[in-house]
C-alpha cells in the first residue's frame, strides 16, 4: 500500500478543491513600469497606472459611458455588410476570425457608433473596439463611419471619432483600402454642414486610419503616451536606414510638431471634450438663433447685413 498515493494526494486534491476560484484579471500587469496592478484599484483609476501614469487600453464600452452624461447612450444599428466577399483564407477562415472576434466581444464588428449627451449638448461618437481584431477597418467599419457621419448631420450634432485601430483589414484586400476614402467624404459630409469633428486619438491609431478619418479632425486629442503613426517603428528604420528620435510616433512627439491640438490625460477628457463642444457649437446655436429672429422679421441674412 502506497500512503503518498493513497493518503497524501487525495488530501492534497481536496485541499485544492475546497479553494474558491481566484479570477485570472484580479491583477493586472502595466506595460509602461512592469507594476502589478490590482483590479479595482485599476477601475477606481480608469485603468492608469498610479505608478507612472501609463494609459491601459479599456473596453469601448467603457469609454463611451467616460464621456457620455451619466454613462448613457444609445447604440445605433448599423447596416448589414457582406461577408467574407472574397472568400479569404490564410491559416484559418476569414469566417472563423470573425465568428471568434463576435464571440469574444459580443458584437458584430470593431465600431461602435452612439448618440447621447456629453455636458448637455447632443453628440454624436464613433468609437473603435480594438478588441475586435485589431480594431482593423473593413467595409462593416467604413459602413459605421458613414452612419456616424450622417446620424451627426441629422441630429444637427457634433461628431467624435476615437480610433483604436492597427490599420485596414487584410482579409478584405482593395474593399478594406477603399473605405479610406469613404471615410473622408463622410468627414466632409459633417463638415459641410458646419458641424464640428473631433478625432481623439487612442493608442494604436496607425496604418490607412491615420492616413484618412483620423487626422482630418477640425481638433485633435490625444491620450498620453499613444501610439499615432502610418507604419511601425521598426518598419520606417528599416526603409530610411536612420535611428528615430525617442518618443517618435507618440502622442506628445505628435503634439510638439502640431499634428496633434492637446494630449489630455484620462481623467480630464470629458471636461476638455464638454469645453471644447460649447466653443465650437455656440457661434452655430448664435447663429440659428439670429436667423430664426430675422425669419420671424421677415428679413433674411443679406437684407439683414445690408
Amino acid at each position: 500500500m502506497n500512503w503518498i498515493t493513497n493518503f497524501v494526494r487525495p488530501k492534497i486534491k481536496a485541499l485544492i478543491s475546497s479553494q474558491k476560484d481566484v479570477p485570472e484579471n484580479l491583477w493586472q500587469k502595466c506595460p509602461g513600469c512592469d507594476a502589478m496592478l490590482y483590479h479595482q484599484e485599476l477601475v477606481k483609476s480608469l485603468h492608469v497606472c498610479p505608478h507612472c501614469g501609463h494609459h491601459l487600453r479599456i473596453d469601448v464600452r467603457t469609454r463611451l459611458g467616460l464621456l457620455f452624461d451619466e454613462g448613457m447612450f444609445q447604440e445605433t444599428d448599423l447596416p448589414k455588410t457582406a461577408i467574407d466577399p472574397l472568400k479569404f483564407k490564410d491559416t484559418k477562415k476569414y469566417t472563423d476570425r470573425l465568428k471568434a472576434s463576435q464571440s469574444a466581444t459580443g458584437r458584430k464588428d470593431g465600431i461602435v457608433v452612439a448618440q447621447g449627451s456629453i455636458g448637455g449638448q447632443t453628440t454624436v461618437i464613433a468609437a473603435f473596439d480594438f478588441s475586435f481584431m485589431g480594431g482593423s477597418m473593413g467595409m462593416a467599419v467604413g459602413d459605421g463611419l458613414v452612419t456616424a457621419a450622417r446620424l451627426a448631420v441629422s441630429l444637427k450634432a457634433p461628431l467624435i471619432a476615437i480610433p483604436a485601430s492597427g490599420g485596414a483589414r487584410m482579409q478584405e484586400g482593395m474593399l478594406s483600402l477603399m473605405q479610406m476614402p469613404r471615410s473622408v467624404i463622410a468627414v466632409e459630409q459633417v463638415k459641410e454642414a458646419k458641424l464640428p469633428y473631433i478625432v481623439l486619438l487612442t493608442d494604436p491609431t496607425t496604418g490607412g486610419v491615420s492616413a484618412s478619418f483620423a487626422m482630418l479632425g477640425d481638433i485633435h486629442l490625444a491620450e498620453p503616451g499613444a501610439q499615432i503613426g502610418f507604419a511601425g517603428r521598426r518598419v520606417i528604420q528599416e526603409t530610411i536606414r536612420e535611428q528615430l528620435p525617442e518618443g517618435f510616433q507618440t502622442a506628445e512627439y505628435l503634439r510638439d510638431h502640431g499634428m496633434v491640438d492637446m494630449v489630455v490625460p484620462r481623467s480630464q477628457l470629458r471636461d476638455t471634450l464638454i469645453t471644447v463642444l460649447r466653443l465650437l457649437m455656440k457661434p452655430r446655436q448664435v447663429s440659428l438663433a439670429r436667423n430664426k429672429r430675422l425669419k420671424a422679421g421677415g428679413l433674411t441674412a443679406d437684407e439683414a447685413g445690408a
